[in-house]
């Protein structure tokens, strides 16, 4: 994947955390038969899978956990034995630490945007 040399020091890779989270939302997906769209879906398999991202899925994913914080405060939010869809679809784009991992590395690439 070609990305922009300004980005050359970032690493688009998903940490192991974020990969088990996204693997964790694709089970509970498959065991309750709810939870994310195709994307999600598509997203977590690329999150499990640790590869390596694009500018424009770090982008999206801020994006999407931006527009869906507020389903944390669902009922069934983060209950393991009857989850809400939220907390799956959650999960398929790498839960907390997907969060906290995407905003990390969109910050980085707005610095580098900064210094070039």
């Amino acid at each position: 994947m070609s990305r922009p040399a300004k980005y050359k020091d970032i690493d688009f890779s998903p940490p192991q955390a974020v990969a088990d989270a996204a693997e964790k939302g694709l089970q509970l997906r498959s065991e309750f038969s709810r939870g994310g769209t195709q994307v999600g879906v598509a997203r977590a398999r690329d999150l499990k899978n640790r590869a390596n991202l694009s500018p424009d899925t770090i982008d999206r994913m801020v994006s999407y956990f931006s527009r869906h914080e507020t389903d944390k405060s669902a009922d069934n939010f983060g209950n393991e034995d009857d989850p809400s869809a939220g907390y799956i679809a959650w999960l398929l784009w790498g839960g907390d630490e997907g969060k906290n991992w995407c905003e990390g590395v969109q910050e980085q690439m707005k610095e580098a945007d900064q210094k070039s």
